[in-house]
């Protein structure tokens, strides 16, 4: 796959991998991932940030030749590393890159034009390398709709919860042993659920994806189903998985089952009876069928590849 339009890839299930470890990026093509994240950020330490790119950029052909989606993920503007992470990873094998704590539209308009400058340079056409901005700041959620909105590079949003965490300098639940305080059964944290839902109502009014951060607990897969599932309804249409063990159940979770197609099926089958009877309505197994119903089976159908 090389640099492509990106303006309706689904990335559902993106892997992140570690930048410095080039043992696990050649075994990306076991898992059936909607993404490769090669990660120079917080999975590398400082230390070795240089050697994560020159082992990213090393393994980007392989990644490509895979066929699914390349999107580094690069430090963010605060570090003043995004450059040479930029200069290490832009070119024919990338989709997009991945940038963290991203605070306003400023931000993405740097980002931006350093893409512009080095697609120009490497005859790459400009306008053709995402970016998937990280919210995961206070900033960041206050300012997601115009992020989402900054530029036409951006056509996803990730929600960070471990550094909107720190950013906010709140505990997680997974930092607190046997308690379920600051939990609410149905909606999961209550520290994160107005994060979380502010960066899925901005991706939605952009017409972007939103992405859900990962589920830390990578052994813990009844902890990310209900995680997953929260996400889903939230109006998420992804998450991030940081364990091949993760991928199988995000797919599942994110992907419409077989009795939902087949009730958006009967749903859209109803409503196009009334539509030639002259009806705006209709009943099917004892629930109203109109407008909005019609509108979700048919977001159910998208979802599930159908047209």
């Amino acid at each position: 796959m090389s640099t492509a339009p990106f303006s309706h890839m689904d990335l559902r299930c993106p892997l992140f991998i570690p930048g410095n470890r080039r043992d696990m990026l050649a075994k990306a093509g076991r898992y059936s991932a909607s993404a490769y994240i090669p990660d120079i950020e917080d999975s590398v330490p400082l230390a070795n940030k240089a050697e994560a790119r020159a082992i990213t950029a090393e393994a980007l052909p392989c990644l490509n030749e895979l066929g699914k989606a390349v999107v580094p993920r690069v430090n963010s503007l605060l570090t003043g590393l995004t450059m040479d992470d930029l200069e290490a990873v832009v070119g024919p094998h990338i989709v997009a890159i991945s940038i963290g704590k991203v605070k306003n539209s400023d931000d993405i308009a740097v980002v931006d034009g350093m893409l512009s400058e080095l697609e120009g340079d490497r005859g790459i056409d400009v306008g053709s390398i995402g970016i998937l901005p990280w919210l995961e700041t206070a900033s960041g959620i206050v300012n997601a709709y115009a992020i989402s909105c900054a530029s036409d590079r951006v056509r996803w949003v990730a929600f960070g919860a471990e550094d909107f965490s720190a950013d906010m300098g709140i505990s997680r639940a997974v930092d607190i042993a046997e308690s379920d305080t600051g939990s609410v059964t149905e909606y999961g944290e209550a520290s994160l659920l107005y994060a979380r839902s502010a960066v899925a109502v901005a991706a939605r009014a952009a017409e972007v994806q939103a992405l859900d951060t990962p589920y830390v607990k990578f052994r813990d897969p009844d902890g990310l189903r209900s995680e997953a599932g929260l996400a889903r309804r939230l109006g998420y249409g992804g998450k991030f998985a940081i364990h091949p063990d993760q991928i199988g159940m995000i797919n599942e979770i994110f992907s419409p089952t077989d009795a939902e197609i087949e009730r958006a099926r009967r749903v859209i089958a109803a409503a196009r009876a009334a539509e030639l009877e002259g009806r705006g309505s209709v009943s099917l197994d004892g629930e109203m069928v109109d407008a909005p119903v019609v509108a979700r089976a048919r977001n159910v159908l998208a979802r599930a590849g159908f047209n």
